[in-house]
């Protein structure tokens, strides 16, 4: 008698979990509630419109501060028993010349690759519409299965950036082993290789 071949059982992996976007707004003012955030909240509106597959959003608003922002990065990164790790962490605020601008310096702290292509992307973007996008750092990196991406803090300059670069985002994800995620193509058509 031949036997019957067993099918592995089904675990939540990064291809069948939701995808866990955390989205980390930086700012002194905002996290001491002197300030509305605007950042985080532009984010979420467009990966709400844009993303079509399930995801889980995860939002935190953190003061400036390069060790300070490194460690909340590091913990999404990571995951932790209350929280599973991030496939996409969207970092808001923090990324200019000014002196508490740390952001960039932050990820690169924790970081294992970076990705430059996306910072040029979204400042070509961005300068179409405001000469001081030059001033921008933004940029996005990997660690483990986890993609970070700087933008902006305004709402309508994070749109920018993110119409910009976002077609490049689900197959990056694919790459380094994240959840898979489907966009809507009416918004933002998301670029796989055939095969």
């Amino acid at each position: 008698m031949i036997p019957a071949k067993q099918e592995p059982a089904v675990t939540q992996t990064a291809q069948t979990a939701p995808a866990h976007i955390a989205i980390v707004t930086v700012s002194d003012r905002a996290s001491r509630g002197e300030y509305e955030d605007k950042g985080g909240p532009g984010a979420e509106d467009w990966l709400r419109a844009t993303v079509t597959s399930p995801v889980q959003i995860t939002r935190r608003i953190i003061p400036d501060g390069r060790a300070n922002v490194a460690a909340t990065l590091r913990d999404l990164a990571d995951g932790s028993a209350d929280l599973p790790r991030a496939d996409l962490i969207l970092i808001t605020g923090g990324t200019g010349p000014a002196p508490r601008d740390e952001t960039p310096e932050a990820m690169a702290d924790v970081i294992e690759k970076e990705l430059p292509g996306f910072g040029e992307e979204m400042r070509r973007a961005s300068l179409r519409e405001v000469p001081t996008a030059i001033l921008s750092r933004q940029s996005a990196g990997i660690r483990g299965a986890t993609l970070m991406i700087t933008i902006p803090g305004k709402p309508s300059a994070i749109a920018t950036c993110l119409d910009a670069v976002f077609a490049a985002v689900p197959y990056c994800l694919d790459l380094i082993g994240a959840a898979r995620i489907e966009t809507d193509p009416a918004r933002i058509k998301a670029f796989r290789p055939k095969t």
